[in-house]
């Protein structure tokens, strides 16, 4: 027996040749667009899908929630399963799932079935993201290789989301709603051809099994407690339809973090927020991903419901800040060196809370130039610069038998601050407007969103600034983490 297969802890590598690494880097990237895509894609679709399917309002406000809910509960779950059975074999289940899925929904006929295919997407989608990350990581060596790398991920991604509302507004306009779904079908086929023959497989851990309780407990908590968020918009904050669920959620997550102090083998090491930059980097990633998560879906509302842009045309308006987000990303590993990854994150939130800033002037008779496009490159200059830096520093602090769950816990914090912080800028928007829907009264709504989403981030760069590391030492596995 060789030493590799000796070591118990040990990365193990099943396969005996390496693939090139900018086809690793390349196939991870690819199944990180389709699952931030499909966050987005569907928004400039709804009002076609509602009357295609007969949904109720509070249906269609699933088409979305039961994606992001399921993707943001059961992260946790795919990240330790990537670590336990394989990178690889996780990442071609959640593909699998993702693109049957995928098929399902475009096929749908009623409003459930298109529900149970979105909430069966957010589930491939949850197993897959973990993935892409930590076969990225172990494929590229620590150092400028792997910044350069990471930072690609996360332009892909943040370009997926980005392109979402010109995608789908192409696809809507020229076909139909369904190929917002359909169009992942054959995509997804080649990506899952290509992860089969050329990815190598990995994993660390000594074959424990998943921590199901834990799981269990933490996705119910965070359902509930996103699905009671949900529910403000339309019952406000005092309501018991918003209170129950509220409370419930989070004594559900209370009950979670309770199992995992006691269980022997965790889901979610407790331990694991002792390091500095685990803690910091999310608790970072959760706040300013809950108001940069809301600029597309307010920039899209303002440029159709306001100034009146169809779907494709406000996909079109998008599209600078799209390459900002992708310019930013690709930039800061450049600034890593010489500036540290705490201050290029910090700069960047604060880059994009200007852009918060000057898009809070916005006016219902608004001109492209400065009241779309200069504002939307400045918000996402600033979202490139900040999550590159916040990606690296989570999985630079974790222990090599962490890497997955780290990996779906800075996913997790980005998805959750986003879906919860725009229940909260829904709410924000709705009072102010209240039950006008002039131009006008819209455009108060949505200009009170921006301002508050500039507050946030730039209590985000203080908070950046004071707590995460300047330098990050590689945590070693304790005991307790390893079971």
């Amino acid at each position: 027996m060789t030493p590799m297969l000796e070591a118990p802890d040990a990365t193990r590598i099943t396969r005996r040749t390496t693939p090139p690494t900018w086809l690793v880097v390349a196939l991870a990237c690819a199944g990180q667009f389709l699952v931030v895509l499909d966050v987005s894609v569907v928004n400039v679709a709804l009002p076609s899908m509602r009357t295609d399917l007969g949904l109720s309002a509070q249906g269609l406000q699933w088409v979305v929630n039961a994606y992001a809910i399921a993707f943001a509960g059961f992260m946790l779950l795919g990240g330790r399963a990537g670590d336990l059975y394989g990178r690889k074999r996780m990442f071609l289940v959640g593909l699998s799932l993702f693109t049957l899925a995928s098929l399902g929904g475009g096929l749908a006929q009623e409003g459930p079935e298109l529900l149970v295919a979105r909430a069966v997407q957010g589930l491939g989608a949850a197993v897959l993201a973990p993935s892409t990350l930590t076969i990225l990581t172990a494929a590229v060596p620590e150092g400028a290789a792997r910044a350069r790398a990471i930072a690609t991920w996360t332009a892909v991604g943040a370009g997926g989301g980005a392109a979402g509302g010109l995608v789908g507004g192409a696809l809507v306009d020229g076909l139909s709603w369904r190929w917002v779904l359909l169009i992942n079908v054959p995509i997804g086929a080649v990506v899952l051809a290509g992860a089969y023959r050329w990815l190598a497989e990995s994993r660390n851990g000594d074959g424990r099994r998943l921590d199901l309780p834990g799981a269990i407990l933490v996705t119910a908590g965070l359902a509930t407690l996103a699905y009671g968020i949900s529910q403000t918009e339309r019952e406000g904050w005092t309501a018991a339809a918003t209170l129950i669920p509220l409370l419930a959620g989070i004594a559900l997550v209370a009950l979670f973090l309770l199992v995992e102090a006691r269980t022997a083998a965790p889901l979610m090491p407790l331990g694991l927020f002792r390091a500095r930059a685990v803690s910091s980097a999310n608790a970072a990633m959760f706040l300013t991903g809950s108001a940069m998560f809301c600029m597309w879906f307010f920039m899209t509302l303002y440029a159709q419901n306001v100034l009146g842009y169809s779907p494709l045309e406000a996909g079109l308006a998008l599209v600078p800040s799209s390459l900002a987000v992708l310019v930013g990303s690709k930039s800061a590993p450049r600034f890593l060196p010489r500036l540290g990854a705490r201050n290029v994150a910090a700069l960047g939130a604060l880059i994009a809370a200007s852009g918060f800033a000057w898009q809070s002037a916005m006016t219902a008779r608004g001109d492209y130039l400065t009241e779309i496009m200069f504002p939307g490159i400045l918000m996402m200059l600033g979202a490139g610069l900040t999550a590159t830096p916040l990606a690296a520093l989570a999985t630079s602090g974790a222990a090599p038998g962490e890497a997955g769950l780290v990996s779906g816990l800075i996913n997790t914090s980005r998805t959750m601050g986003g879906s919860l912080g725009l229940a909260v800028m829904s709410t924000i928007a709705a009072a102010r407007t209240g039950d006008s829907l002039t131009p006008d009264a819209l455009t108060e709504g949505y200009a009170l969103v921006f301002r508050t989403g500039a507050g946030v981030l730039l209590a985000g760069s203080v908070l950046m600034l004071v707590w995460l590391p300047r330098k990050v030492r590689p945590r070693k596995m304790s005991t307790s983490s390893a079971g």
